[in-house]
């Protein structure tokens, strides 16, 4: 069987306003999916608090929280 790229799922529960915000945002921004957008927002917030700072270069297709190690894999912060 093939390993999952993002092995962790995360279940949250959204009233229908904030699923309609986060759908309008989704559109906006033309993201390609909610998980995508949900990833991308959070990483936002993180930013916002000093928990991740933004790298040179980094694509608008990496929606990924946390920077990889060259092979799509989290380096979980370690150099």
């Amino acid at each position: 069987m093939a390993e999952l790229e993002r092995p962790e799922r995360l279940q949250i529960m959204l009233t229908a306003d904030e699923l309609a915000a986060l759908e309008n945002w989704r559109y906006d921004k033309r993201m390609p999916s909610r998980s995508a957008a949900v990833r991308e927002l959070l990483r936002r917030g993180l930013a916002s608090d000093g928990f991740l700072t933004a790298e040179q270069g980094v694509k608008s297709q990496d929606f990924g929280i946390l920077p990889t190690d060259g092979n799509g894999i989290a380096d979980g912060g370690k150099e």
